[in-house]
């Protein structure tokens, strides 16, 4: 048999991680991934143990590494999650958990800083509303409740730039996923002074911005070969955050079409010029794709996957039985249960605050309809609908702001649904492609791990050989008239409701 080298994407999300090594005409080698918990040690507060994190990428390397051994890996880029960092001491030391996105303790923070240089300014220089997910405001947080952590930090490395260097390299961060932090000036590519300057944090502090698909280094022999790399000069590549490394593994590269991501979280991503500050009118962000040259336009729903992992959780003790009794994935149980009428309830997925469309931190889950007829199957139909309804929303927002949209390509773990797949395209009213990978954030990074070492000659050239398009769903005629109905009570809804969310904020 022949050797053959491979790329390799890391993808470290909210609550798990994959590692996936492709051949380089884009088949899967081998996968791995693991899950960990988000830790929740009071109400409103989310966060990941970085060793545990850590731990997990480790264990998914060796386990892939085992079974690639004719095809080692020739170079590997990291996609993860935005916004969520470690603070880590000059000797190595983790000084704190990682607050995610959704972690919204920092409300205060967040307003001192909107309050000392205003909304329209900061979008206009990082492309992002404000909002409590971003790093600066964390670390604002800290500041007042934790001062020693800022007095001991050497770094504070968001999770692609933690993991390199954990791979035994420099601090690097990629032009994506440097703007999540909202520190960084999405024309000028570098951090922004004033910005730091309001966040407490030093230029020193943070990685060094290079753009995406830049081989910063090569993985030691000694770790290389504890982690199962059996290749030596192993290249570590920058990536991207997970939402544009997904578009970028999805093929979407050119206006009118996006990437719908269905993971932890849900996000929307189409491909843009730069920000305007219309945008914000949506409370849209802006900022580098992955693939350099580009810009995408973001919005989504932070609750998500995680919405069905509570489902899964909390209500699906049935189901969990049957999946154990019989070997199978407990989501594939869970909603084959549903049949394909659609549904009679309203589900708003505002777990951790609503969607981008309404920008409500305050906003919580809701389930209308409910009557002694209703069953599990039932919830679990809402909870696809709800949330596809909201980034129906997110679609007629980006379309207002010409931002057009008029297809959709799926990925994540959800795409993996054909019945939510037909879902989507039914509410949406677009055609809705599932491509041969769900993990599509995996493949973008191989995609610029490959571009980076002149395995492919343009990032065109790697999606024209490796995204191949598996089954497309068209919207059906028939429904079109019931969900656009449905979606506008859905909006009116959230209006409805925004008096009793101010009510029960206000009461603690």
């Amino acid at each position: 048999m022949g050797v053959y080298v491979s790329l390799m994407g890391i993808d470290v999300g909210t609550t798990g991680c994959k590692v996936v090594a492709f051949a380089e005409t884009g088949a899967v080698l081998a996968g791995a991934g693991r899950e960990y918990p988000l830790i929740s040690p009071q109400p409103g507060w989310y966060e990941l143990d970085p060793e545990r994190v850590w731990r997990d990428v480790c264990d998914c390397l060796r386990e892939v590494n085992a079974r690639i051994g004719h095809d080692p890996v020739s170079a590997l880029a990291i996609s993860s999650q935005g916004e969520a960092m470690t603070p880590i001491a000059r000797d190595g030391r983790i000084l704190a958990n990682s607050p995610i996105s959704s972690d919204t303790r920092n409300r205060l923070q967040t307003a001192e800083m909107e309050a000392a240089l205003g909304a329209e300014y900061i979008y206009a220089l990082t492309g992002q509303p404000m909002g409590t997910i971003y790093t600066l405001p964390k670390v604002l947080w800290w500041r007042d409740h934790a001062p020693e952590i800022l007095e001991q930090t050497w770094k504070y490395l968001c999770y692609v730039d933690f993991v390199a260097y954990r791979l035994g390299l420099e601090p690097a961060i990629d032009y994506s996923m440097a703007a999540r932090t909202l520190a960084f000036d999405v024309r000028k590519l570098d951090w922004s002074d004033e910005l730091l300057a309001a966040g407490s944090v030093r230029r020193d502090q943070l990685a060094r911005p290079v753009p995406s698909g830049t081989v910063i280094g090569e993985i030691p022999p000694k770790l290389a070969a504890d982690l199962g790399f059996t290749e030596g000069n192993v290249k570590v590549v920058t990536g991207g955050h997970d939402q544009p490394a997904g578009a970028l593994g999805a093929g979407v590269l050119q206006p009118g079409r996006a990437m719908l991501a269905i993971g932890t979280t849900e996000a929307l991503v189409a491909v843009t010029d730069e920000p305007r500050l219309e945008m914000l009118d949506y409370h849209v962000s802006c900022y580098p794709h992955a693939a350099p040259g580009l810009f995408i336009a973001l919005s989504g729903n932070q609750t998500g996957g995680r919405l069905l992992r509570w489902y899964r959780d909390e209500l699906a003790g049935t189901e969990r039985q049957i999946a154990a009794a019989e070997d199978r994935d407990v989501y594939d149980v869970i909603v084959e249960q549903i049949n394909d009428a659609p549904g009679r309830l309203l589900l708003l997925p505002y777990f951790v605050g609503s969607g981008t469309f309404f920008d409500d931190p305050i906003a919580t889950g809701a389930l209308i309809g409910m009557n002694f007829d209703t069953k599990r199957a039932d919830i679990v139909r809402a909870i696809l609908e709800g949330l596809t309804y909201e980034q129906a929303l997110g679609i007629k927002g980006l379309n207002e702001i010409d931002v057009p949209i008029k297809a959709l390509t799926a990925i994540g773990g959800g795409a993996r649904s054909e019945c939510w797949m037909q879902i989507k395209a039914d509410i949406t009213d677009l055609p809705v492609t599932i491509i041969h990978t769900s993990e599509a954030a995996s493949l973008g990074v191989a995609m610029l791990a490959g571009w980076a070492t002149d395995v492919y000659s343009s990032l065109e050239e790697a999606a024209a050989l490796l995204i191949k398009p598996r089954k497309t769903f068209e919207p059906r005629v028939e429904r079109k008239a019931h969900y656009q109905r449905q979606l506008s009570i859905y909006s009116d809804l959230y209006h409805a409701l925004r008096p009793i969310y101010q009510a029960l904020a206000a009461d603690g």
